[in-house]
C-alpha cells in the first residue's frame, strides 16, 4: 500500500521469518504482511477523495494533515470543480494531492489505503464495493446506497473482504447524541412508542427547462453516469446543469428523504433501538406547489410500523413553523421556517433533537429533565477503525448505514406505487392510526399556510407495503420487489449477490 523503505523492509523480512518457520505458505505470509503492516499504529495513511464539488470538501478538512492521514488524490469526473478542493489540502498537508478524473484508476491505485466517498449517491455503492474489493477501506457518505438491494451487497463485501466501512452519519460519533439515545435506551422516558424523523428544509423549486441539456464540457458525464442510464440532463438551475439537483431525480438521487432526511432516520431508528427494518411502510405526499423538473415528494410523510411502536417521518420542502407537534416548544431551539430534527415519546416524557449533536429530555408536563450537549470527530473515528482492524469501533458501521438508507428507500417505494387522489378526505391507511391522522392534518394546514389551493392539487397515496425484514424484501409483491435493484449499464454493474 506504501513504497518501502529500510525500517519497513527489515520489519517485514522478520515477520516473514517468523511465519516460515511456522510453515506458512506464500500466499499466507503476504496475507499476514500486509495485515502487519496494516496494524504499525505509526503508519501514515493514504486517503482518496472521490467527489469534492460539495461534501467532499469536508472529507478533505477530515482526513488531510489530520490522524497521520495524508490525501494523495482527489477524484471527480468534473475537473472544473477541483480547484478549492485541492487548495484545501494543501493548505492543511502543505502537499498538493494529484488529480484523477477516472474513479476506476483510483481503486485500482495500490499506494492508496483508503478512499472516501462523496459523489452521487447513485455511485455510492458501486464505488464502496469497487474500493473494499482492491483492498481499500471505505467512508462512505449517505445515504450508502440508492436501493436496497445495494446497500446489502456493501455489507456483504465488507465482511467478505474483511474491510473497515464507515457510512456517513455522523451523528453517531457525537458526545450529546450518543448520550442522549443511551438515555432513551435506559427506559428513563418510560416505554418509547413514537420516534419523528423532521426534515423541514427550504427547497425551491428548481425550474423547467425546454428541453435536454449539455453537460459541462469539462466533465466526463458517461463516468458521472456510472451505473445509472446515460440520458442528458433534464435541468438547470445556478449550482450548474447537473450538479446538485440530481437529488430530485429519482435516476441519481432518493428526494430530501434520502438528502438530508437520511440523518433524521438514522437517529430515529437509533433512538427506537431497532436493528432491523420495520415490518410495513406507507407513504403519502408529491410535488405539490411547483410545476418544474423535479420528480421526488416536496412534502411527504412515511409510516413505519414496528409493531410495539412506530416512526413517523416528514419531510417540508417549503417554509414550516410547527418542529414540535403537539408539545410546548422552547423558543431558542428552533428556526422560524426550518427545523431538522427527531422527536422521541415516551410514556414518562419527550426528548427533542435538534440537530447533529445536541438533545434535550422533558416530562410530559415540558420541564426540561436533562440536556445533552457536545459532538466529535466522525472521520477520527473512522481512522481509528482503520488502525486497530475492529468493525465494532466504527460508530457507524456500514450495516447501521444499509438499514438506516433502506428505510428511506422503502418510503419512496410506497410513494412511487401510490395513486393521486384529491385532497379533501384522510388516506384509509391513517385512519386507525391517531398520530399518523394528526400528522396529515398538519401536513394540510402546512400548504394552506403556504397559499397552495388543495383543490386545485392532488395527493399521491403510497401503496402500503408489507415488509418481510428477514429478507429484506416484500412478500407477494413483484412490483415492490422490482423496485429493490435497478438495471445497471454495462461496465458498471453492483453485483446481485456476493
Amino acid at each position: 500500500m506504501r513504497s518501502i523503505n529500510r525500517r519497513d523492509f527489515l520489519h517485514d523480512s522478520a515477520i516473514l521469518t517468523a511465519l516460515a518457520g511456522a510453515g506458512l505458505g506464500s500466499e499466507s505470509l503476504a496475507a499476514e504482511t500486509n495485515a502487519a503492516k496494516k496494524n504499525q499504529v505509526n503508519d501514515q495513511l493514504r486517503v482518496a477523495v472521490v467527489g469534492v464539488h460539495g461534501r467532499g470538501r469536508e472529507h478533505i478538512h477530515g482526513f488531510a494533515g489530520k490522524n497521520n492521514c495524508i490525501v494523495t488524490t482527489i477524484c471527480d469526473v468534473d475537473s472544473a470543480v477541483i480547484g478549492k478542493a485541492m487548495k484545501d489540502a494543501e493548505t492543511q498537508q502543505k502537499k498538493m494531492p494529484r488529480y484523477e478524473q477516472d474513479i476506476r484508476k483510483v481503486v485500482e491505485d495500490k499506494d492508496i489505503d483508503i478512499i472516501s466517498i462523496a459523489t452521487p449517491n447513485h455511485w455510492h455503492a458501486l464505488a464502496a464495493i469497487w474500493a473494499m474489493q482492491n483492498g481499500k477501506d471505505v467512508y462512505v457518505e449517505k445515504p450508502v446506497s440508492h436501493n436496497v438491494s445495494e446497500g446489502r451487497r456493501i455489507v456483504e463485501v465488507a465482511r467478505k473482504t474483511n474491510r473497515i466501512c464507515q457510512a456517513g452519519t455522523q451523528s453517531r460519533s457525537s458526545k450529546g447524541m450518543r448520550e442522549a439515545m443511551a438515555f432513551l435506551h435506559s427506559g428513563k422516558l418510560g416505554k418509547i412508542r413514537l420516534a419523528r424523523g423532521l426534515c423541514y428544509k427550504l427547497r425551491p423549486s428548481i425550474g423547467k427547462v425546454d428541453g435536454p441539456q449539455s453537460p459541462p464540457k469539462t466533465m466526463n458525464y458517461d463516468l458521472w453516469c456510472g451505473p445509472a442510464p446515460l440520458k442528458p440532463p433534464h435541468r438547470k438551475t445556478h449550482f450548474g446543469t447537473v450538479h446538485y439537483d440530481w437529488h430530485w431525480i429519482w435516476d441519481y438521487g432518493n428526494g430530501d428523504l434520502g438528502n438530508q432526511g437520511i440523518h433524521e432516520m438514522d437517529k430515529a431508528r437509533w433512538g427506537l433501538n431497532k436493528h432491523e427494518l420495520a415490518t410495513g411502510i406507507v407513504s403519502v405526499g408529491g410535488r405539490l406547489g411547483y410545476i418544474d423538473d423535479g420528480e421526488t415528494p416536496n412534502t411527504m410523510i412515511c409510516v413505519y410500523d414496528y409493531g410495539d411502536c412506530e416512526l413517523i417521518f416528514e419531510v417540508r420542502g417549503w417554509p414550516s413553523k410547527s418542529p414540535f407537534p403537539g408539545k410546548k416548544s422552547p423558543k431558542d431551539s428552533i428556526k422560524p421556517t426550518n427545523f431538522v430534527g427527531n422527536i422521541f415519546y415516551g410514556s414518562e416524557g419527550f426528548m427533542v433533537c435538534p440537530s447533529y449533536s445536541n438533545a434535550v429530555a422533558y416530562s410530559n408536563d415540558g420541564e426540561v429533565i436533562k440536556e445533552f450537549k457536545g459532538g466529535d470527530d466522525h472521520f477520527a473515528n473512522f481512522v481509528k477503525a482503520v488502525r486497530s482492524r475492529k468493525v465494532e469501533d466504527l460508530n457507524a458501521d456500514i450495516l447501521e448505514g444499509h438499514l438506516s438508507s433502506a428505510l428511506c428507500h422503502l418510503g419512496n417505494i410506497s410513494y412511487r406505487l401510490g395513486d393521486e387522489q384529491p385532497f379533501g378526505q384522510q388516506p384509509q391507511a391513517f385512519a386507525k392510526d391517531k398520530d399518523a391522522g394528526e400528522t396529515f392534518e398538519r401536513m394540510e394546514q402546512h400548504l394552506k399556510d403556504n397559499k397552495i389551493d388543495l383543490g386545485a392539487i392532488k395527493c399521491r397515496i403510497g401503496r402500503k407495503l408489507v415488509v418481510d425484514p428477514a429478507h429484506e424484501n416484500f412478500p407477494h409483491d413483484s412490483d415492490a420487489n422490482a423496485m429493490l435493484t435497478r438495471e445497471y449499464r454495462k461496465g458498471f454493474e453492483v453485483p446481485a449477490k456476493v
